[in-house]
């Protein structure tokens, strides 16, 4: 047999691994379980609500102030409560309620993630601070990184009072084109995450972050989304800012404008 149908056959095995296997290379769960006392939070509360087939996720909840709104929290990669546990430390500060899910797989939740099931367990999330009775208009989602993109279906689902995006990806297929430009990667990923299309229809006022220097979801990508989002919408760029210090150069000082500006939060 000749050198090209032994490249061919390569070729196919290549792809065939990554088709059954792109969940491996997309998801590092970060599995720890810590109590909010144990991270260094008080007066956080940590609860386990199941998911709609019975998986038991673990969230941490912290009520906010009178007439401030709660940011329900979805998280990136390798991420779990315990390690953004200064994120949620700020917020509060500041009297912001914070609902913090720690997707399947992280932080103790039970379960594998994927697309499907981080999306479904995000409306879990979501009808159950409803069901504590906080309204919709005093919700603010708030998605880092990979977890933009469950952030973007629900807000393009679900009435919020704003919708936060960190870092984000317009797709994990554009995210994975940049190394495996050479595979035909919308055929073989599973989970897409396709956040540059379903960001069109989300009608809540949307903020951008993202650092210039990013070398792991470049900052074209929230560029990008930024140009989809409808008004209102901003975007704010941290020209030293990288892929995990933008609370670290005023982030979190932005988020705060920009949600003063929609509806009195």
């Amino acid at each position: 047999m000749g050198l090209i149908p032994w490249l061919v056959a390569a070729y196919v095995l290549i792809c065939l691994v990554v088709y059954f296997g792109n969940r491996n290379l997309m998801y590092f769960p970060n599995p720890v379980r810590e109590t909010p006392a144990e991270a260094g939070l008080n007066n956080v509360e940590e609860i386990e609500i199941a998911a709609a087939d019975g998986t038991m996720l673990v969230a941490w909840h912290s009520p906010a102030r009178d007439g401030q709104p709660t940011i329900l929290y979805f998280h990136g990669n390798a991420s779990n409560a315990a390690n953004r546990a200064d994120k949620i430390e700020i917020m509060r500060e500041h009297g912001y309620g914070v609902f913090y899910l720690n997707n399947r797989g992280y932080g103790g939740s039970g379960g594998k993630p994927t697309e499907a099931n981080n999306v479904a367990d995000a409306a879990v999330a979501y009808e159950y601070l409803t069901g504590l009775g906080i309204p919709a208009d005093k919700i603010v989602v708030y998605g880092e990184s990979l977890g933009s993109g469950q952030a973007i279906k629900l807000v393009a689902e679900r009435p919020v009072s704003a919708i936060v995006l960190e870092a984000p990806l317009t797709s994990t297929v554009d995210v994975a084109r940049s190394v495996y430009f050479w595979l035909p990667l919308r055929l073989l990923i599973t989970d897409k995450y396709d956040n540059e299309k379903n960001i069109r229809a989300v009608e809540a006022p949307v903020l951008i972050l993202h650092g210039a220097q990013d070398d792991v979801i470049p900052v074209e990508m929230g560029k990008r989304l930024y140009q989809a989002a409808n008004e209102p919408k901003r975007i704010e760029i941290f020209p030293d800012g990288v892929h995990y210090d933008l609370f670290d150069r005023g982030a979190w000082d932005k988020t705060r404008a920009f949600l003063r500006t929609q509806r009195g939060n």
